[in-house]
């Protein structure tokens, strides 16, 4: 089965943080980013002085994006799971972009790789994995 990666999973794996090598597992069988968490490592990387399509070049070139990291685009049907989600999260403190990836977990069927701890504290439609 596939996963579902959040944007802490990822920046987790590219610094090679605690919970980096469960990224690295999910990556050999194939996950899958919302476009909008993709925009969110870009930007967090951004940050820290890369360049977000030097970034892309270097993934591609490794064999991971495009490969074993898909960057879905995201369907309309994302935007109703997202605006559900809100009165169910707003308590945990849950972003518009924690949401998107729920909702691309709940429409692919597959299980949400996370950082975030109160994720996995909410009844969610969606399995949520922790990293550490």
């Amino acid at each position: 089965m596939s996963t579902v990666l959040d944007a802490s999973a990822v920046l987790a794996w590219f610094f090679d943080e605690p919970g980096a090598d469960r990224v690295n597992q999910a990556l050999v069988r194939g996950a899958v980013i919302h476009t909008v968490n993709w925009a969110e490592v870009l930007s967090k990387l951004a940050e820290r002085g890369l360049d977000p399509e030097t970034v892309e070049v270097d993934l591609s070139d490794r064999g991971v994006l495009g490969q074993t990291l898909t960057v879905d685009a995201g369907q309309p049907e994302d935007a109703r799971t997202v605006a559900a989600l809100r009165p169910l999260t707003r308590g945990a403190g849950l972003s518009l972009g924690d949401r998107f990836c729920l909702a691309l977990g709940t429409r692919l069927g597959w299980p949400v790789l996370t950082a975030e701890r109160a994720w996995a504290t909410l009844d969610l439609a969606v399995p949520v994995e922790l990293i550490r």
